[in-house]
């Protein structure tokens, strides 16, 4: 049992007054050294000096400001004078603790942050990352990469097992897959189920985005779909179709799991819509020239930062949009409609900006449309804008 702090200081001042007992009765002792020539005593944690007014007053406040642990766990907190105390815990600051419930939630958020914003695991470690969690919460102690990785390892089993039995309850299914690649050239297969859920509303799972190594053969692909369903225990007779594009390996592999397992092969009516398109636009062979006249120009603008200047200017001067020209896709035809629809709005300021010597040198001003080219495009515009609605339709999630 340890008295109250007015009993410690008596017993204190009267052995003070006494040389012949030194000893010292509160706990408080424990964290300092008196020196009695200066008449001062010294911190053992933190080294600091301060002023013995024959009191362990200003001790006790030392440790509750500095060193609040040795404080709260050293039994110094009077059991008489909480009144008191609580009146001192106004005018003290304490830093916050962080209890191991809190610390979780911290932990958690970073978690659910880094998957939903797509960030790589390496965030952690960033130095700035550490300094805005510090400032949140001083106390907490920010896990390391490894112990995220494992974490987001853990999550992905939770949310398989909770999607696993989601289809397991499900009749019917449909699947949609495609074959991409990245911008650093590496391929990909993506593969999502689809079905219809409570209320009539279609429900849709990504299932896989997995990297592809081996050639994209026609049976490599079917063997690829084959193991995504088995890994979330999908059985074979619950799906009815899968929806692909166009390409012939895929449209084999389609043939293949359909022989196999009697899955409709659907061929995605968007992109069967980009490929009437394309071949439209190809087919006459002056819409083929103004689209490629179309293109050079928009080149020449995202090559020189001297064009591109002059534009925002003559897009000032003219009342005109700000906007920048679109350079389009060659696997996209919507792309190419977007980048018709910006040069039709900018025509006059691209005019103006390509008649400006200092732009375009003299014997150069073939990079400027031809007057029947511009009303082609207008033309264009207006014939490609109904398509352009319905692949949005088609692309969008129903």
């Amino acid at each position: 049992m340890h008295g109250s702090r007015a009993s410690d200081e008596e017993a204190d001042e009267s052995q003070e007054k006494c040389p012949k007992k030194r000893q010292k009765m509160s706990k408080v002792w424990e964290h300092f050294k008196l020196d009695t020539k200066a008449n001062t005593f010294v911190c053992i944690h933190c080294k600091a000096v301060l002023v013995y007014h024959y009191s362990t007053s200003s001790m006790l406040q030392h440790l509750h400001r500095r060193h609040p642990v040795y404080y709260e766990s050293g039994g110094l907190i009077p059991e008489t004078s909480k009144s008191s105390q609580s009146r001192m815990d106004k005018f003290i600051y304490k830093a916050p603790l962080c209890s191991p419930e809190l610390a979780a939630q911290f932990t958690n958020s970073i978690l659910n942050m880094i998957i939903a914003d797509m960030r790589p695991l390496s965030i952690v470690e960033d130095e700035g990352f550490k300094a805005m969690v510090s400032t949140f919460n001083p106390k907490y102690e920010l896990p390391s990469r490894t112990f995220f990785t494992k974490q987001m390892e853990k999550k992905y089993d939770f949310i398989k097992a909770k999607m696993t039995q989601a289809l397991r309850e499900t009749d019917n299914l449909a699947l949609t897959t495609d074959i991409w690649t990245s911008i650093s050239t590496e391929a990909y297969i993506g593969v999502t189920c689809h079905y219809i859920g409570k209320n009539w509303n279609m429900v849709s799972h990504s299932l896989t985005t997995m990297p592809l190594e081996e050639r994209h053969t026609a049976s490599n692909i079917a063997e690829w779909i084959e193991e995504v369903i088995a890994k979330f225990d999908i059985p074979a007779k619950k799906i009815k179709a899968v929806v692909h594009d166009n390409a012939a390996n895929v449209i084999a592999a389609a043939k293949i799991l359909e022989d196999r397992n009697g899955w409709a092969s659907v061929r995605c009516a968007g992109h069967t819509l980009n490929l009437v398109v394309q071949s439209s636009l190809k087919f006459h062979q002056g819409i083929s020239k103004c689209i490629a006249a179309a293109r050079s120009l928009v080149e020449h603008f995202k090559k020189s930062e001297l064009a591109c200047t002059k534009l925002k200017d003559k897009q000032k001067q003219m009342g005109c949009k700000g906007n920048m020209l679109v350079q389009d896709v060659a696997t996209r035809w919507n792309s190419t409609c977007a980048m018709l629809s910006r040069l039709q709005e900018q025509r006059w300021p691209v005019t103006a900006t390509l008649s400006d010597p200092a732009v375009t040198q003299r014997g150069k001003h073939y990079l400027d449309l031809k007057p029947d080219q511009w009303n082609l495009i207008e033309e264009l515009n207006q014939i490609l804008e109904p398509f352009e609605s319905a692949t949005v339709f088609l692309s969008g999630q129903q």
